[in-house]
């Protein structure tokens, strides 16, 4: 039987393109464990659109 766990799916969005202005979005879907982990996650992940390494915040 499966566990039930703290972990919850959480949506990452990047700083950079935003002010930008560009068309488009770069977004990151990935998990996080909400016991350990109260405050909202910010990973540097590649945005395709820009092409380079930016900030991708949690939304939501």
């Amino acid at each position: 039987m499966a566990k039930k766990g703290n972990r919850v799916q959480v949506i990452l969005e990047c700083t950079e393109h935003k002010e930008s202005g560009q068309p488009g979005m770069s977004r990151y879907i990935t998990t996080k464990n909400k016991k350990n982990t109260t405050e909202r996650l910010e990973l540097k992940k590649f945005n395709p659109v820009l092409r380079k390494v930016t900030l991708h915040k949690e939304i939501k």
